[in-house]
């Protein structure tokens, strides 16, 4: 019998290429239809694996999943950013690739990326999504997040509205 390796980790500058095609296949299947297209591309483009290499050495934490030696997904955290917000953790993005959606890895990533703010003293998260991306939005409600605060995005000349769940 063979066992599976699921771990979360720190990401580490090697990882950078896999993290970047995470990156690319996870935007492209969820923003496809909801982000417009040209502006879509250049988000994806702008973040190859140079730009994940540097982030790996940046100031936000940067979380892999390696599932057996591939890079399923990835969350970055820290901070929040929003200054009007109690809460102080923030995670930043946390995407899966396609294949490895719905089978509960996004609760481990999720799980680890809350544990890690918290262990580092951040009172409170909040995690900003689309309201028109669907599959986060139940995500995030499912995990006992509450849709507070919302505020808009602009992409390509079109407006987006976002929600912020938080966590006390």
């Amino acid at each position: 019998m063979k066992t599976l390796s699921i771990d979360v980790r720190r990401a580490e500058p090697q990882d950078a290429r896999a993290i970047s095609e995470a990156h690319r296949l996870a935007w492209q299947h969820t923003y496809a239809g909801i982000i417009p297209h040209r502006a879509l591309t250049q988000m994806i483009e702008r973040r190859g694996e140079g730009w994940w290499r540097k982030a790996t050495r940046g100031p936000a934490t940067l979380l892999v999943l390696d599932v057996a030696g591939t890079v399923a997904g990835y969350a970055t955290l820290g901070l929040n950013r929003a200054r009007a917000l109690p809460q102080e953790g923030e995670i930043y993005e946390l995407y899966l690739r396609p294949e490895y959606q719905g089978i509960g890895l996004g609760r481990m990533l999720f799980g680890e990326a809350r544990r890690l703010l918290k262990s580092l003293g951040c009172n409170g998260l909040v995690v900003w999504c689309l309201e028109d991306n669907d599959n986060a939005s139940r995500f995030y409600r499912g995990h006992g997040g509450v849709d507070f605060c919302e505020g808009m995005e602009n992409f390509d000349h079109k407006q987006l509205k976002k929600i912020g769940f938080i966590w006390n």
